[in-house]
């Protein structure tokens, strides 16, 4: 029988993954929800993408609710339009421009400050419309270039249209902050910029406590469709999502990162110490029994999206010259989306190596992931967190990864690490691979039992269930202070990493 969900209410926060997308981030999200049924969740999609037509997994018995909202876009004369400006608007633009252009510290500075004057707008009718972000800009750019004498770089010209399209991008990810969440004792905020708005406007306005982990790699990354903005456009970006991200640290009451590689950019970002508790990606290892090669024809498996952020031109240029030293070999790219299948079909074209190129969708078993293939071209995105390299490596495939974010640590000596950016040596370790089996079969068990040993999900749900009870249990009973003669003795450890003392005692 199914134990009984318990009274404390999660909301897990996400920007598009589970339940609408069979991703990385999404099998790791509903792997912490079905095993952690005695709490009951609440699932809230923030995205600015394209609403997704159905959940993509079953929703177990613990979901309360799941919930997918689309931020609205603005009209294409929106910019031009005269609106009227709510009280307090023009403050919160000024200190949130100064503050993003500044180097203050997250706690105090004039960014959160600002930030949280816009959440306290965001729950009245429409207001950002109204929110003089480009005047803002142009005014905190003139007085942070007036000071660059002191040490600080210079920064690109800003023009009046560049601050008109710098502020209706800010304008348009505000509008997360306009999302009310759900009533609950813990929200859990898994990585990103959107999602995370959502988190900071929910926890000022209803004092919520937040759980953050940061799953994806460094934040203000730039994306390829910013590619064609301007200079300044694109470092007014970078420079929202990396002060929304300090915000963020300064703001939960604890962050997991996933990594020694995210541990230390949350730290470099502003986070406290003992706040922090890494919690390493895991999988399944029933959903991922190592396999004997089902075919002695040499082939290799990456999977991703497909996207164009997704690692896949790196995989194809390398592909090319693996196929011209061992003729006759397979490249499957598993998990593409719908979305992106046109965008392969281009990439595959251009390399005039079509007919060596299979396409596959993501498996619904788990077990046929990476079962088609004798080696593993690890070449995540930018943004891509470990799971598949997991995954991968839960197998007992061979792994040549490109040596970014926590590859290394988490692969270890259990495989091969090439630099990045370098389509030749991914081409020269996939080749040597493919030329020597005996090596291939020592790499994947080491690398199966690795992953046995250091990222298992039970771990992952352990862990996670104790902290979601520490934050979101209902606070202690007031204490009074008892005049003693001999002193009480008193611990300074804090409460959310009691679950640390059990697992030594």
């Amino acid at each position: 029988m199914n134990p009984t969900p318990s009274r404390e209410r999660i909301c897990l926060l996400t920007g598009g993954g589970y339940p609408y997308r069979r991703d990385a981030l999404g099998g790791w999200c509903r792997t912490l929800v079905e095993g952690l049924r005695r709490f009951r969740f609440e699932l809230l999609t923030v995205t600015d993408r394209e609403l997704p037509s159905a959940p993509a997994y079953p929703l177990p018995f613990n979901v309360g609710s799941a919930r997918a909202v689309a931020l609205g876009r603005d009209p294409v004369r929106g910019e031009r339009r005269r609106v009227s400006t709510p009280d307090g608007a023009a403050e919160a633009a000024a200190l949130l421009c100064r503050g993003l252009l500044g180097d203050e510290a997250p706690v105090t500075g004039d960014f959160a400050t600002g930030l949280r004057g816009i959440a306290e707008l965001a729950g009245s009718p429409d207001p950002l419309a109204g929110l003089p972000l480009g005047d803002a800009l142009l005014e905190a750019w003139r007085h942070r270039q007036s000071g660059t004498g002191s040490g600080r770089p210079e920064l690109p010209k800003l023009s009046v249209r560049d601050a008109r399209t710098a502020a209706t991008l800010l304008r348009h990810a505000l509008r997360a902050m306009a999302v009310p969440l759900p009533e609950v004792e813990l929200v859990h905020c898994v990585g990103g910029t959107t999602p995370l708005l959502a988190a900071l406007a929910g926890r000022w306005r209803t004092g919520t406590p937040l759980l953050l982990t940061e799953a994806r790699a460094a934040v203000p990354r730039q994306r390829p469709a910013e590619d064609r903005l301007s200079a300044s456009v694109r470092t007014v970006l970078r420079r929202f999502r990396s002060s929304v991200a300090r915000t963020g640290y300064a703001e939960a009451e604890l962050i997991a990162p996933l990594s020694t590689y995210h541990h230390g950019w949350a730290l470099e970002h502003g986070a406290r110490p003992s706040r922090l508790v890494q919690v390493p990606a895991g999988v399944d290892p029933r959903e991922y029994p190592g396999a004997v090669e089902l075919s002695a024809a040499p082939a290799v498996v990456w999977a991703g999206s497909g996207g164009p952020d997704s690692g896949l031109s790196l995989v194809l240029e390398a592909f090319t010259e693996v196929a011209a030293a061992v003729p006759g070999t397979v490249l499957h790219l598993v998990g593409v989306t719908a979305a992106h299948e046109d965008h392969c079909a281009v990439q595959i074209e251009r390399t005039g190596l079509g007919r060596t190129v299979r396409l596959h969708p993501l498996p619904a078993d788990p077990r046929d992931r990476y079962t088609v293939g004798q080696v593993v071209a690890h070449v995540p995105g930018p943004a891509d967190p470990p799971y598949r390299l997991v995954e991968a490596m839960m197998s007992g495939r061979p792994v040549v990864g490109v040596d970014v974010g926590p590859a290394g640590e988490t692969l270890g000596d259990t495989g091969i690490l090439v630099p990045p950016n370098d389509p030749s040596e991914l081409a020269i370790a996939i080749v040597d691979l493919l030329r020597t089996p005996a090596r291939r079969r020592t790499l994947g068990d080491a690398a199966r039992q690795r992953a046995l040993n250091h990222f298992t999900v039970d771990r992952v749900v352990r862990v996670y269930g104790a902290l979601y009870t520490d934050l979101a249990a209902p606070p202690p009973a007031p204490a009074f202070p008892l005049a003693l003669t001999v002193p009480a003795p008193r611990t300074l450890m804090p409460a959310t990493v009691r679950w640390l003392i059990r697992e030594t005692t």
